[in-house]
């Protein structure tokens, strides 16, 4: 018998996923400003707000490996209710 946790309750992972997604939306942020300059007639932004949108990708890899340790936590508690 497996016993699940509380909706309420916080996982392995949760953090990194929760934080990954706002790093995430940042970049989303960051690259839809710094794309701005493109579609209206204003200077574009200088190379290092370009360097911004990259958190994209990093709140992408975060997220991802709060999934992995959730999976980990998942597998390490089936193995040990069937031991």
């Amino acid at each position: 018998m497996t016993v699940t946790p509380h909706s309420d309750e916080a996982r392995p992972g949760d953090g990194l996923v929760r934080a990954g997604g706002v790093v995430f939306i940042t970049g989303a942020v960051a690259t839809l400003v710094t794309m701005a300059p493109l579609f209206l007639d204003i200077k574009p932004f200088p190379p290092s707000a370009w360097a911004v949108c990259m958190l994209m990708g990093v709140g992408f890899l975060i997220s991802a490996a709060g999934v992995l340790r959730s999976a980990a936590a998942q597998r390490r508690a089936a193995r040990a209710s069937q031991a």
